[in-house]
């Protein structure tokens, strides 16, 4: 009798725990920079662990780290040339006033009451309750400590490129007599409430395709968290707070920030082969780890 060969299932990524999104596995870079990144990262890791007295991983997770918060230093200072540059040789009807006049013109009391109140959301109490509420849900399930490692390091970037941002360039912002209360009195640029919601929620949905298994499931995460970003961005202009420029600095800024704290994660996991158990003293290991993790990294 002739046997009827068995469908196999295609076998799952292999990695550490978390490490996969759908049938990526985070662990393998594909690119030639991916690859050279991991190399370099592992020769410093491995370098520097014995005098850190840290594993190889938390080492290269702290030292890609501070090497991408001083290359958003000079982002912010180009995003700075840029604004300059662009004042200077059209001036600010060139693309900002423009926008406001529009947005100006589509203003009902109804529809200024609304984006009031979704733009509250995004403010400096709305966005970090909103953060915490997820990264407890996501650490809770997960029953570990990454969600809040990355989280935390990403909103200290994250204020600490808005304060520098606006004390650099100390923009002003839209004529109050355009803007829609209550009036806010800081520098304008870039527009923090962009910034943070576009760090904070990228690293969110980052962590949550992470725990998802269903395509779906990944797919409502990715549109979800786009739209709450643009709508963000977008509420900002309208309510006269902000000039268009501020809040294209911060989606480009608030990106390339979440971007490295991505980018360190998946350099940590690479280093990492027994991370489930968290055998290396890697980030987040669980509670009931058999080794105690770094005390700096999780």
């Amino acid at each position: 009798m002739t046997e009827t060969p068995s469908r196999r299932r295609p076998e799952p990524p292999t990695g550490p725990a978390d490490s996969t999104i759908g049938a990526r596995d985070l662990t393998r870079w594909q690119s030639g920079f991916g690859r050279w990144l991991t190399g370099l990262a592992t020769r410093v890791g491995h370098g520097l662990a014995p005098v850190a007295r840290w594993s190889a991983a938390n080492v290269a997770f702290v030292a890609f780290v501070v090497v991408a918060l001083a290359l958003m230093a000079g982002l912010v200072l180009g995003a700075h040339e840029v604004y300059e540059s662009v004042v200077d040789e059209n001036g600010i009807s060139g693309l900002d006033q423009p926008v406001l006049d529009r947005v100006v013109a589509l203003r009902t009391p109804g529809l200024d009451q609304a984006v009031t109140v979704f733009t509250t959301i995004g403010g400096p109490v709305g966005m970090p309750v909103l953060a915490v509420l997820a990264v407890i849900v996501l650490a809770v399930t997960a029953r570990r400590w990454t969600a809040v490692i990355l989280m935390l390091v990403a909103a200290a970037g994250s204020l600490l490129m808005t304060v520098a941002g606006k004390d650099l360039v100390g923009r002003a912002r839209p004529p109050a007599a355009l803007a829609v209360p209550p009036l806010e009195s800081s520098p304008s640029f870039p527009s923090g409430h962009t910034l943070n919601a576009t760090v904070l929620t990228t690293v969110v949905v980052y962590l949550v395709l992470l725990r998802t298994t269903a395509a779906w499931q990944r797919v409502v995460a990715v549109v979800l968290g786009a739209l709450f970003i643009a709508g963000m961005g977008l509420s900002r202009v309208y309510l006269g707070h902000h000039w268009l420029t501020d809040v294209i600095a911060g989606w480009a800024i608030g990106l390339a920030w979440a971007l490295a704290v991505v980018t360190a994660h998946r350099l940590h996991l690479t280093l990492s082969p027994h991370h489930p158990e968290g055998r290396s003293g890697s980030l987040g290991a669980g509670a009931g780890s058999a080794e105690t993790s770094s005390p700096t990294a999780g």
